[in-house]
């Protein structure tokens, strides 16, 4: 049985907590959470349901020294990209296998320094540290690297995310991380803090996707687009406001050695109706060369009462929990999940 850390109890965080204790190979034994307000509060009680006997704490020491196999890394992606490396390197240290959805997927795209931060804490502790995750984590490194294999010749691999933010509920991060409501001609998102942000994050899966195909990324060029609001939208999180933005594409070309362009979109809109007539699918992959693959994956909710997001809530915890226990067994390090043999310069 393993014994687990949930790191962070948000909507994601909660739902972690439930499955792990639906789970009988696992065991919770801790939780972090950064308020007071949550601090000594039951676990069980936090994700809704009875008390299972074991406290959160916001006090960071407390959980180095716990004895646990595995903490689930679980919170917010935050300004600046790096400001989580502190706190996963002192579990890594503290001898606890690391499973993040928050970064951590592929740290070799952002150079020696930051990867010498982490690999050294995880060889001192003895532990693996994972990023996983649906996107980044799963649709290009394990669904679309593995339908390149189809691929005779190899021109294009491009991936399209689209996320319907209508029902979000959460202020700070629709209009905070998401970059809704705000206004371009006072401070324009696509040059600033976020697009760092995100571009640091999805940089990985470019560098990771690179290396798959024998090759390594040359040039990053992005590519970053705005909707306006053509009127004023209310959503759950709000209002938006005429003129303010309502929804924002995140768009990156990756140009390699070899020669295969990577492309990278991440369309968040507060209304599909503003992006055309036909529905978009979660995520469309498009594979150029010969022959020309193309792909629509899409997630969805099945009961109509809960909000449209948990469904991609359940989908990344699943990916999480799935792996606790091949990051446990992997060697001290890094571990990232490879996809079948992919098409390769090599």
């Amino acid at each position: 049985m393993a014994t687990i850390v949930q790191w962070a109890t948000g909507s994601m965080g909660r739902t972690s907590i439930r499955r792990i204790l639906d789970d009988p190979r696992h065991r919770l034994v801790g939780g972090f959470v950064y308020g007071a307000r949550k601090n000594g509060s039951d676990l069980g009680e936090i994700a809704r349901r009875d008390p299972i006997g074991v406290a959160a704490t916001s006090d960071r020491q407390q959980i180095l020294d716990l004895d646990a196999d595995l903490v689930l890394h679980m919170p917010r992606i935050t300004l600046p990209y790096d400001a989580l490396v502190d706190d996963v390197a002192a579990l890594l240290r503290s001898g606890k296998n690391v499973i993040s959805v928050a970064g951590f997927h592929f740290p070799q795209a952002h150079g020696e320094d930051y990867v010498r931060r982490l690999h050294e804490a995880a060889l001192a502790g003895g532990v693996t540290l994972a990023g996983v995750g649906v996107n980044p984590g799963l649709i290009v490194e394990r669904i679309a690297l593995a339908a390149t294999a189809m691929s005779h010749e190899l021109e294009r691999l491009a991936v399209f995310e689209t996320v319907d933010a209508s029902a979000m509920t959460s202020p700070e991060f629709v209009f905070g991380l998401m970059g809704f409501n705000s206004d371009p001609a006072a401070a324009d998102i696509r040059s600033g803090p976020l697009a760092d942000l995100y571009g640091q994050l999805f940089s990985e899966v470019l560098h990771f996707a690179a290396a798959e195909l024998g090759t390594s990324v040359r040039e990053i060029r992005p590519d970053h687009r705005l909707t306006l609001a053509p009127s004023p939208l209310i959503i759950a999180a709000g209002t938006i406001e005429t003129g303010r933005v309502a929804a924002t594409e995140w768009r990156w070309s990756a140009l390699t050695e070899a020669g295969p362009e990577i492309l990278m979109s991440i369309l968040w809109t507060a209304d599909p109706s503003l992006h055309g007539p036909d529905k978009l699918g979660h995520w469309k992959i498009e594979i150029s060369g010969r022959p020309t693959i193309s792909m629509t994956l899409d997630i969805t909710e099945a009961d109509p009462a809960m909000p449209p997001s948990r469904a991609l809530t359940d989908a990344v915890v699943a990916v999480a929990i799935r792996a606790i226990p091949d990051v446990i067994a992997a060697p001290p390090g890094f571990f990232a999940y490879r996809p079948p043999a992919a098409w390769s310069a090599a």
